[in-house]
């Protein structure tokens, strides 16, 4: 079943998922294209942010199933966590690109930018507990 690619937990079955900020500022641009960028190296699979704010059941069902949650956040208002978390979710996964010395209007989404997100995402994932933890 679609729904069900990406990484996942070896023990569990179980996916990581990722939900990024795609607001309206570069930053939100950056989250955004690193979280496809993570979703095509196998890290995990993008997910919709909008149906969990929406709160489609499908979807609501299936981060119920994850192993791991990564938000990826352009700034400080931290709209994918607080959106996950006011629909039940917790996000030990956490990545604000504000944190990481980015700028609204001063970082452009361009490969530099989006690989060093990826990689703090990646250190996030690492670093967070699962169902297999």
């Amino acid at each position: 079943m679609a729904e069900n690619q990406g990484s996942t937990c070896a023990c569990s079955g179980a996916p990581t998922l990722l939900f990024a900020c795609s607001g309206a500022a570069d930053v939100g641009a950056v989250a955004d294209q690193a979280a496809r960028g993570l979703t095509r190296e196998g890290a995990g699979k993008m997910y919709c942010l909008a149906g969990i704010g929406g709160r489609v059941p499908g979807i609501l069902a299936t981060t119920a199933t994850a192993g791991k949650i990564l938000a990826l956040d352009g700034c400080g208002l931290d709209c994918a966590k607080n959106t996950l978390e006011q629909a039940g979710f917790n996000a030990p996964a956490h990545v604000r690109l504000t944190d990481l010395g980015f700028e609204k209007g001063k970082s452009p989404a361009n490969a530099e930018n989006i690989a060093r997100v990826m990689e703090a995402g990646k250190t996030a994932l690492n670093d967070a507990p699962g169902s297999c933890a």
